[in-house]
């Protein structure tokens, strides 16, 4: 009989055979060792990437632009580049394994992501600035970094179905594909994962077994289309190649680690870690922008990011108002 994962060991068995073969043939060997210290941050990257709602370049995106001071659009190609293996080894992982996904917002959001991340990438990203992207970045994870941290206990308890209205969640997944790709994911490189997440969760009250694999996928599909707009359009950095050939080999078993790690030891630990991290960027990016910032720069980040838990509670008070027959019926009907 058939192993549900041949599909994943197949993936796996041909990236690691290319990589071995660019880094020999190529003679490359000394790019590895030269960027090692990606490889080591996209460790723990990777893990965060498959077992949370939040992208490897969560972590790939602040070490390179706040840590080793490169520019914002180092860290976004970083983010596409490496979250295409990462991600979709793990999105392979959850697919092969049959977890319950959330197909009705993931099939939405991935036709509006097909729109809306192209778009971006070419008309929007060129036309912001480094610093606003490195804000964008810190705000929207800061925010959604506070949101789970007084929040915690009421997400880890959701056990909704998530299919309980597949025609609105399709809508609102293609609108919400399309916004997110076209802004967050076409700036940063992430960032798509967790809004649709933060909607399953806050308004759906989506099981976390269920809106993690699903922000898991939808970021890998978003990743490959920004992977071939770099690539048809000419326009990657310089340096993401040496960076992603440290890590690749990393993430290629780092993130479907995460996912399966995590369904051992339950994701409340992993999540708050996660969070506290989100916040610490906030803190870093203001610090290292100071100067740049001021005061009025510091009290616009910090409206900024009441406005993101203002949305983020506004959707959780949209979940509060479901109907109570209709939520039982949801519960009754969650993956075991």
């Amino acid at each position: 009989m058939r192993s549900p994962l041949i599909a994943w060991f197949c993936f796996l068995a041909a990236f690691y055979a290319c990589w071995i073969g660019m880094v020999l043939l190529g003679d490359l060997w000394h790019q590895v060792v030269a960027h090692w210290p990606m490889a080591l941050s996209m460790a723990i990257g990777s893990y965060a990437a498959g077992s949370t709602p939040m992208g490897g370049g969560t972590v790939g995106f602040p070490v390179l632009v706040l840590l080793f001071d490169m520019p914002a659009s180092l860290g976004r190609d970083f983010s596409f580049a490496v979250q295409s293996i990462g991600m979709v080894s793990a999105s392979l992982f959850i697919l092969a394994r049959r977890q319950v996904l959330a197909w009705p917002m993931l099939r939405g959001a991935m036709l509006g992501s097909l729109f809306g991340t192209p778009l971006g990438i070419l008309l929007v990203a060129p036309a912001i600035a480094d610093l606003w992207i490195k804000l964008v970045f810190a705000v929207l994870w800061g925010s959604f970094g506070l949101l789970h941290l007084y929040r915690l206990n009421e997400i880890t308890a959701h056990n909704a179905c998530p299919h309980s209205e597949p025609e609105r969640d399709f809508r609102l997944g293609v609108w919400l594909g399309a916004a997110a790709g076209a802004t967050a994911v076409a700036t940063t490189g992430v960032g798509i994962d967790m809004l649709i997440y933060a909607v399953l969760v806050l308004m759906c009250r989506v099981d976390l077994k269920v809106a993690i694999p699903t922000s898991v996928v939808i970021m890998a599909f978003s990743s490959v289309i920004g992977v071939v707009v770099k690539t048809l359009s000419g326009d990657w950095h310089p340096q993401v190649f040496g960076n992603w050939l440290a890590a690749a080999p990393v993430v290629a078993l780092g993130a479907p680690l995460g996912a399966f790690v995590v369904s051992l030891i339950g994701r409340k630990p992993t999540l708050l870690v996660v969070a506290c991290l989100c916040v610490v960027q906030l803190l870093w990016t203001c610090y290292v922008e100071w100067q740049t910032l001021g005061v009025t720069g510091a009290v616009m980040v910090a409206i900024a990011v009441l406005l993101g838990l203002f949305a983020f509670e506004w959707l959780r008070a949209i979940g509060h108002r479901r109907p109570r027959s209709q939520s039982s019926a949801d519960a009754s009907l969650a993956p075991l």
